[in-house]
């Protein structure tokens, strides 16, 4: 068809319209009711959130709450109620507010037409009167059926109910100061794990009542296959293990096996002097179908492993060190916490400037307490900081930003996929933290000729209060004091140097005054052959600076390393390795042939899509893997921060 036609015609309607556009005004939008602003006040009555977590076909929950309708509101006329968006441990927005569907609201057998807020979408408008004593809100989670649609939550043997995806709450409160009934209905047989008490338990179990903070910090997993260990410690507070599986052979463990995950609550309790929980549950699923979670809790853990966490023991240490992790998180993130990541609501956003304390000493207490605990051996422990290590001190993304700017990480990539992740840098509080805090615990053992430790400042600023669960909030010179208490020095000084400024290498001085050093030999150590084996990848990050799988796909790599230079990008196919096709071996072959032969560069052939080019990457170093090794004549100080307290 001709253009001359339609332009005609729009010249037309132009000339017919334009008088009339001409002398109009914009609409303004309409703008949105207020939300009510949080107040430290209760909330008269008591919601009740009842959960059908039967569906695992469609991995749908469905869900009946009821929810007083306070005077205030039926005068004003209208109620809000919030879809929970800043959940704790996540540091960021991260509600499902997306999975939300089929929400009904009635009143009195009436329908009420909601209205969802148009800036704060995350917020419904309800229109009450004083003949609208109670909401009844009927409404679905969607969960993903894949997890290319987010986090599995329901699988033919295990369902995770976060209260957080399933509860909606009325704006204008604390939520400390609103009561909750809860109940879960879960398929017939399937036993639950949770912080949450009831009096009986069942298909369709009804928790006692609670406030709505206390709600949303204690999941559920309920599964097909169950089993509960008991690990309480001296203290004789109730601690559990309370274990879901895919199949019924993962939950096999040994008697010495769960002695370790025993020796973990008494290290721990030895280590802070003190407990903030009245029980504490570690939710613990061993599967490949639940979607991978680590996240905290004041009085329980959620926690997912492979399948053969305890029937491939000698295999699965690498990951041995996540429950130790969460659970120093109920001391430090759940009792004591930086002030900038409390927050009234679960709607309030909050900020992460001090994470490199609540993630960052969280990391090196998990890596700790596993060998302490014998979780993991002192090798296994000693093998994995020096990956971390090393892998900090050869990131390239410390050229250009400070470890402080990475605690905003949550909320700028909210763990997305980055194109470069090496050189962007993402979340590095977590080991970089690590390595600060043990460069803190070995200065502070030498400056007091190994009198003092962090096992001093853990005791002084996270073991106050024995008991209590009110959240202790504190700042920058709160640490800053606990630490001169203990050993005095410019701790201030010590952290902004640390945190604020570029360094070009990781803070490996932890490493040195602890009596070892980090070195690279052609054998890679047990924790790198375990990884490779967990994630099925071959690990060149510090030959090449890659990772790559089985298929050849390369994963993980390193900006301005030699594959970098040499024009391979991660998502690469490798066809070929010197005119050979491609297997994992063949590349390690390659590697170790091209430091014998320094003109024999490693010639690839990659594919990408429809395109194929050959590569061909001049390294001659050969293979490089990460080791520690003792400073001979100095004090050993690193095998006593890792030896068991007794």
């Amino acid at each position: 068809m001709s253009l001359l036609r339609p332009l005609i015609a729009l010249s037309v309607f132009t000339a017919l319209v334009s008088p009339a556009l001409a002398q109009s005004q914009p609409m303004p939008l309409p703008m949105p009711a207020p939300i009510p602003e949080p107040q430290d006040r209760a909330f008269p009555g008591a919601i009740t959130v009842s959960v059908d977590a039967t569906d695992t076909l469609h991995h749908v929950m469905s869900i009946h709450e009821t929810v007083p309708v306070p005077k205030e509101a039926q005068q004003k006329g209208e109620m809000v109620l919030l879809y929970p968006m800043w959940i704790p441990g996540d540091h960021s927005p991260t509600g499902v507010i997306e999975q939300l569907a089929s929400l009904h609201v009635q009143s009195n057998g009436r329908t009420l037409e909601w209205k969802r807020d148009t800036v704060n979408v995350a917020a419904f408008h309800i229109p009450v009167s004083t003949s609208t004593p109670t909401l009844d809100l009927h409404f679905q989670l969607l969960t993903p059926i894949s997890p290319g649609q987010g986090r599995v939550v329901m699988t033919p043997s295990i369902v995770n109910v976060q209260w957080d995806q399933v509860s909606l709450y009325p704006a204008g409160y604390f939520t400390r100061g609103i009561t909750v009934q809860p109940s879960v209905r879960v398929p017939h047989g399937w036993q639950i794990g949770s912080a949450l008490r009831a009096g009986i338990y069942g298909d369709e179990t009804h928790f006692n009542a609670t406030t709505f903070n206390t709600l949303v910090d204690s999941p559920i997993y309920a599964g097909r296959y169950f089993r509960k260990f008991d690990l309480t410690g001296p203290d004789h507070v109730p601690v559990s293990l309370d274990v879901v599986a895919d199949e019924p052979d993962s939950l096999d463990a040994t008697p010495q096996q769960i002695a370790a995950h025993q020796n973990l609550v008494r290290q721990a309790t030895a280590l802070f002097a003190s407990h903030h929980y009245d029980h504490y549950d570690f939710l613990l699923a061993l599967t490949d179908e639940l979607g991978s979670i680590g996240l905290e809790h004041h009085q329980s853990s959620e926690n997912s492993a492979a399948p053969g966490y305890f029937t491939e023991w000698d295999k699965t240490f690498p990951e041995r060190d996540l429950l130790a992790h969460e659970y120093t998180h109920s001391w430090n993130g759940k009792y004591r916490r930086p002030a900038d990541l409390w927050a009234p609501n679960f709607n309030t956003p909050q900020r992460g400037s001090m994470l490199w304390v609540y993630e960052g000493q969280t990391q090196y207490w998990g890596n700790v307490l596993a060998a302490r605990s014998g979780l993991v051996t002192k090798d296994q422990g000693f093998e994995a900081l020096a990956y971390m290590a090393a892998s900090y001190d050869n990131q390239t993304g410390r050229q250009w930003r400070p470890l402080e700017d990475t605690t905003n990480d949550p909320v700028i990539a909210r763990r997305s996929p980055l194109s470069w992740r090496d050189w962007q840098r993402s979340e590095d509080y977590y080991v970089e933290g690590q390595l600060v805090w043990l460069d803190a615990d070995a200065l502070i053992r030498k400056l007091s000729n190994d009198h003092k430790s962090l096992d001093d400042f853990a005791k002084a600023f996270f073991g106050t209060n024995s008991g209590s669960f009110v959240v202790s909030p504190y700042q920058f010179d709160d640490v800053v004091a606990t630490l001169n208490s203990v050993q005095p020095y410019d701790w201030a000084k010590f952290l902004h140097d640390r945190l604020d400024t570029i360094q070009l290498h990781a803070p490996l001085n932890g490493l040195t005054n602890g009596g070892y050093k980090l070195v690279y030999t052609s054998k890679p150590t047990a924790f790198v052959k375990a990884s490779e084996a967990a994630r099925h990848t071959t690990d060149l990050s510090f030959s090449l600076g890659l990772t790559v799988n089985a298929a050849g796909r390369v994963g993980r790599e390193h900006w301005m390393s030699p594959a970098f230079k040499a024009g391979l990008v991660p998502g690469v196919t490798i066809v070929a390795v010197n005119d050979m096709s491609f297997t994992p071996q063949r590349l390690l072959h390659a590697v170790t042939d091209a430091q014998k032969d320094p003109k024999q560069d490693i010639r690839l052939i990659v594919k990408s899509g429809d395109h194929v080019t050959t590569v061909s990457i001049p390294y001659h170093e050969g293979l490089r893997y990460p080791h520690l090794e003792r400073i001979e004549g100095t004090p050993d100080r690193l095998s006593a921060i890792y030896a068991a307290r007794q």
